[in-house]
């Protein structure tokens, strides 16, 4: 590990060298030893093109040093590396400003290379320093699912979250598109969220991509799957994923035509000893006491989850009832539930924030909100 003091002595980049790769990942360089660095790359001997300086604890001082690299008429820069670093927005900008200059970073693949040209044309901004690429609507174009995913498991790339909203009238996501992003999944990358809302991906599509999240490698933590024309089946994989100790952390499935049988499914997974899940949402899934018992047993069997939304659904009284049962159970971790029922008292957590209650509705919450067995604490 090289610390930044030690930078100064990296004078074999201003030296004729056969030096052609430099690994400085996970030292603390901080910005005076990346500008240390900078120093040598920028002379007309140095034919260094490897650098790699991921987890170096950067931040947007450092791009300004690297961007005056990379614009560099006389830089032999190919590859990059820059991963888990901060810095910052500013940063990313002033990198992107290098990469559209005299830049010779080249180390893409022919499709990776083709969907970053894409990208950069349509986002005015070079993907390959974005932390967070937002492809909604129409911003997917013509680009082809293969080249994106060649982006995606490049080596270069810092993404982090991946969102892909496609709404039901225009959609370009199929179950061949899933197959794209089950191998993104199953590739050593950084992503961490994905949120495929609003795609018809259908039972099959959600198959595939459960596909990736089972892979070892995969360390997606945030997948959103709201209105996607989902059901029961889709459960069952899920399930399995939810079995197979991925790094899943939340789920949401909201607005699917899940339906008890899809609950109950679920359950099977999320009362698994490997499971780390601690968000599920379930708004609109057609749900009724049944799904609350399932996930009052689930409440009872120590799991891992810590918030749980099952609004918009037909519990009735007797659903709310048989939750506050798991509630009161002393294994119960969770700290957040957003359910609507009669029975309040036993909530944490209450959002009416969709519904209109009118004064009868206001004064039947003032007087459950005055009541000595009352556990809201938010309300919203």
């Amino acid at each position: 590990q090289i610390y930044g003091h030690q930078c100064s002595h990296t004078t074999v980049l201003s030296s004729k060298t056969i030096l052609k790769e430099m690994n400085l990942n996970n030292s603390r360089l901080l910005d005076s030893g990346a500008k240390e660095i900078c120093e040598g790359l920028k002379n007309l001997v140095c034919e260094l093109k490897i650098l790699k300086l991921s987890n170096c604890d950067l931040n947007e001082e450092s791009c300004s040093a690297l961007t005056s690299v990379l614009s560099s008429d006389f830089s032999s820069l190919r590859d990059l590396y820059l991963s888990n670093n901060n810095l910052h927005d500013s940063g990313v900008k002033l990198l992107s400003d290098g990469l559209k200059e005299n830049c010779k970073l080249e180390k893409l693949s022919p499709a990776a290379q083709e969907a970053c040209e894409y990208l950069t044309e349509m986002l005015g901004v070079n993907p390959l320093v974005l932390k967070e690429l937002d492809l909604s609507e129409d911003k997917l174009g013509d680009l082809d699912g293969e080249k994106l995913s060649a982006l995606l498991m490049d080596s270069h790339i810092i993404i982090k979250d991946f969102q892909l909203h496609v709404e039901l009238n225009n959609c370009k996501l199929t179950e061949k598109s899933c197959s794209v992003l089950a191998t993104v999944l199953s590739s050593k990358t950084i992503l961490k969220e994905m949120n495929l809302n609003n795609s018809r991906l259908l039972n099959s599509g959600v198959k595939e991509i459960c596909e990736g999240l089972k892979n070892p490698v995969c360390e997606l933590k945030i997948l959103n799957l709201r209105k996607c024309g989902l059901t029961e089946e889709s459960c069952s994989a899920l399930a399995t994923v939810l079995r197979s100790n991925s790094s899943l952390k939340e789920l949401d499935m909201s607005n699917n035509n899940l339906q008890d049988s899809g609950v109950k499914k679920l359950q099977n997974g999320l009362e698994n000893t490997n499971c780390t899940l601690q968000k599920l949402s379930l708004r609109k899934c057609g749900l009724t006491e049944e799904s609350c018992s399932a996930l009052a047993t689930v409440l009872r069997s120590n799991s891992s989850l810590k918030e749980l939304d099952m609004s918009n659904n037909n519990l009735q009284d007797s659903g709310v009832k048989k939750l506050q049962n798991g509630l009161e159970n002393t294994n119960c971790t969770l700290q957040k539930l957003r359910v609507l029922g009669e029975n309040l008292l036993l909530l944490r957590e209450l959002n009416l924030s969709e519904l209109k209650l009118g004064h009868y509705g206001l004064m039947k919450l003032a007087m459950v909100l005055q009541d000595k067995h009352c556990k809201l604490n938010t309300l919203m």
